[in-house]
Formats: structure tokens, C-alpha cells, sequence
């Protein structure tokens, strides 16, 4: 077994209360969900597992953004996610350091980027994954893991979304296709 963490979106914009778009800001800071990600950032490191963060982002959000896309639409009206920006820029409180980095612009993290070529060139065969938002992003994440034959671990209490019953809801059917881990198991994964 070869794994890495995939940390998806602890970016300001999203779970800062000061963000743009701070949807998941409450429920990450009543969960402490920074403090889980960065013990499965630390066991990860301390396995000589790869650490992969994810940021979505856009160099010119006006005309990168689909003009249809109901999710991205703040976004596009609100100059948020603009690459470079502090929006863009993970969550201070985050241990985040000489890792692997990921730009996505869309929803899923495999989507147009080279996370597939990253988890190859290091062998990887099981994806742990945390972070934002359990609705969207990381069940994306953890949908196409699973479609790419890889076995997928979703740190159930190191991700958050804007509600406990949405969170919930996506860890009930990612249960059928990921190991539902919370970030205290980490040490009993083989």
C-alpha cells in the first residue's frame, strides 16, 4: 500500500470567515477541522506519504468561470478565487509546507489538472482524503479516485461542508465507495 493525503480547498475564500465565500467557515471552525488536517498532514509526513493540496482558483475569474455554472456564479460576480489573491491562499492556521501542489477549476480535483500524473509518478495506490466541502468537492474527489481503481479513505472529521446534515449526508454515500476514517485511525491504516 502507497498512500497520499489529498487536502482539498482549506482555502480562505472558502472556510475563512472573512471569505468570499465562506460556506464552510463555521462548520470547519466548530469541528476544529484545521486541527484534523493538520494531524493527518503530520502522520502523513511522518509515513514519508506524499501531501497533495488542492486550491481551486482562476487567473481571471470574469472570463474563466462558466457563465452556467450555478456554483462558481458568486465567484465569477465577486472577483473571488483569483489566484494570487489572499482568497486563494490556504488557511494560515494550516501546517502547509514543501508538499505537492494542485490548481483545479472546476469541482474535481482530476479535472484538467495533473493530480492523475502526481499519484503515478509516486506509485499511489490508496487516496486519504480531507478538506472542503464533503458535498462537492471531496465526494468528487473520492468518486473519481474510486473509478481509478484506487482504494479511497475519506477523514471523516478532518473535512467539513456548510451543514453537519449535508457533511453527513455525502460521508452516508461515500460509504459505498470509501473507508470512513476519522483522523485518530490514521495509524491503523494498512
Amino acid at each position: 500500500m502507497t498512500p497520499a493525503l489529498l487536502v482539498i480547498d482549506p482555502i480562505n475564500d472558502i472556510i475563512h470567515p472573512d471569505g468570499k465565500l465562506a460556506s464552510c467557515a463555521a462548520s470547519v471552525a466548530e469541528h476544529d477541522v484545521l486541527a484534523r488536517i493538520n494531524a493527518a498532514v503530520s502522520h502523513a509526513r511522518a509515513q514519508g506519504w506524499p501531501v497533495i493540496w488542492v486550491s481551486v482558483g482562476f487567473d481571471n475569474p470574469e472570463r474563466e468561470i462558466p457563465p452556467r455554472s450555478k456554483l462558481f456564479a458568486g465567484a465569477r460576480s465577486g472577483a473571488a478565487l483569483k489566484n494570487g489573491s489572499w482568497g486563494t491562499a490556504f488557511h494560515d492556521a494550516l501546517d502547509v509546507a514543501d508538499d505537492l501542489f494542485i490548481v483545479k477549476t472546476r469541482v474535481n480535483p482530476f479535472y484538467g489538472t495533473k493530480l492523475a500524473v502526481q499519484l503515478a509518478a509516486n506509485d499511489i495506490d490508496t487516496l486519504v482524503i480531507a478538506g472542503v466541502s464533503t458535498t462537492m468537492a471531496v465526494q468528487c474527489a473520492a468518486r473519481d479516485a474510486h473509478d481509478r481503481d484506487l482504494r479511497v479513505v475519506v477523514l471523516t472529521d478532518a473535512c467539513a461542508d456548510r451543514s453537519a446534515a449535508q457533511h453527513q449526508a455525502s460521508l452516508d454515500a461515500l460509504s459505498l465507495i470509501a473507508e470512513l476514517r476519522d483522523t485518530a485511525s490514521l495509524a491503523e491504516l494498512n
